[in-house]
């Protein structure tokens, strides 16, 4: 059946399709190998992180010489050891709990990662990411279409944004995905209160429990319905969670505690979308303070809570996050003491099952050196992104990644699993 239904629910919007109240439940195959549990949480960072300053090559006098007020102390950096290429590299000093994952080996630092003729555009670069395909930003998303690799009938929670628009990543073919970005107010959505809308929630739950026999249409109508209301109650166990330590009190660290729930609540979901903007950093960026230090903070508070808890629950193994922009920035500061688009950047991996360590080389900040691209302003791309969605969906996800990112990217990425 080709039908579909829009359930509009108080805060958020449910696209539920025929059968959602049946389990989310994968392959025999992937069952066998344990892969039913793993979770896959996408942070997104909007508006193009500067990967130089995230994890500092503080031994090259170019990085200093080119960014005169904004580049990071060589003292302050929080050192991670040396790339393949021999280069010193440090974290910036406002992810100290990320360093600490990485000195327990669960986080992968991949860096200049991107594609060739890197988009400035943050809506097309977005894009570009969200299809894994640099020649068309339209159409489904990479997600998206893993999620329509998934048998039939898919649970109406099998993939959570907790963004309230449903990014490119994850818009598939047949798969809905409910935006919820605040699981406390994802409620009934009844003009009553109290009593009066608890009875109307008990009426609409006894008419969509009709099976309507002989009346296929009504019949998809009610069962997305009575799936709809039954994932409300389902979200209510995550919106109720008592973490085992305190996230901090913000969007992203609020949506992080939601996912922690979600996945502690066994709710069945299988991808998170998580967003934090605030990184086109054109001005008064700041070195280890400032705008940016404030937005490496915020990161590392949220994560290292988020990783500490599901860590404290048992289930790191059954958790991978992986991180990244819509591209990185240009290599030497602008008039305002800021950055502007620029083309490779940084991709970061972490949980349990994570071979952590540095991987690809730093590029030189040298004015002429070849790991520089558009007259040495900006570095070029070593790793194609692509190659960590493969690793991504095929260690970790247990699905081939060929038909998937409509390419063989297999070959180029780093053993992160």
């Amino acid at each position: 059946m080709s039908l579909s239904r829009r359930l509009f629910i108080r805060n958020g919007v449910a696209t539920v399709t025929l059968g959602v109240t049946a389990p989310s439940f994968l392959s025999a195959v992937a069952e066998a190998q344990g892969l039913g549990s793993r979770r896959l949480v996408v942070v997104y960072l909007g508006g193009g992180n500067d990967a130089l300053n995230t994890l500092v090559s503080y031994q090259d006098p170019s990085y200093y010489s080119r960014r005169p007020t904004i580049a990071v102390p060589a003292g302050q950096v929080l050192q991670v050891g040396t790339d393949a290429a021999g280069r010193a590299l440090g974290l910036h000093p406002r992810l100290d709990g990320l360093r600490s994952v990485f000195n327990e080996g669960r986080l992968a630092l991949v860096q200049r990662t991107g594609y060739t003729n890197s988009s400035r555009s943050h809506f097309e670069a977005t894009d570009v990411y969200g299809t894994a395909n640099p020649q068309s930003s339209t159409g489904s998303g990479w997600l998206g279409r893993y999620l329509d690799t998934l048998p039939r009938p898919v649970d109406a929670l099998t993939a959570w944004n907790t963004t309230d628009e449903t990014p490119r990543a994850l818009v598939s073919g047949v798969t809905g995905v409910p935006a919820i970005p605040n699981a406390s107010a994802f409620t009934y959505g009844s003009p009553n209160r109290g009593a009066a809308a608890l009875q109307e929630r008990a009426a609409a739950q006894a008419m969509a429990a009709n099976p309507a026999p002989g009346r296929s249409h009504l019949a998809f109508v009610n069962g997305a319905n009575r799936g709809a209301i039954e994932t409300l109650d389902r979200v209510a166990q995550a919106a109720t969670y008592t973490p085992t330590v305190v996230y901090p009190n913000n969007g992203f660290g609020s949506a992080l505690r939601t996912v922690a729930g979600a996945i502690v609540s066994g709710l069945g979901t299988r991808v998170f979308w998580v967003q934090t903007g605030g990184y086109d950093t054109h001005s008064d960026q700041g070195a280890a303070g400032g705008g940016y230090g404030n937005l490496m903070g915020t990161l590392d508070d949220g994560l290292s809570a988020f990783y500490a808890d599901v860590r404290n629950q048992r289930l790191a193994n059954d958790v991978t996050v992986i991180v990244f922009s819509e591209f990185g920035r240009r290599i030497s500061e602008n008039g305002s003491a800021g950055t502007d688009h620029g083309a490779a950047g940084l991709m970061m991996v972490l949980g349990g099952m994570v071979r952590g360590g540095l991987y690809g080389t730093a590029a030189s900040l040298a004015p002429g050196h070849p790991t520089l691209e558009n007259n040495s302003g900006d570095v070029r791309h070593e790793t194609d992104f692509r190659s960590v969605y493969a690793r991504v969906l095929d260690q970790w996800l247990g699905v081939n990644s060929v038909p998937i990112l409509n390419g063989d990217f297999r070959g180029g990425a780093p053993a992160v699993f």
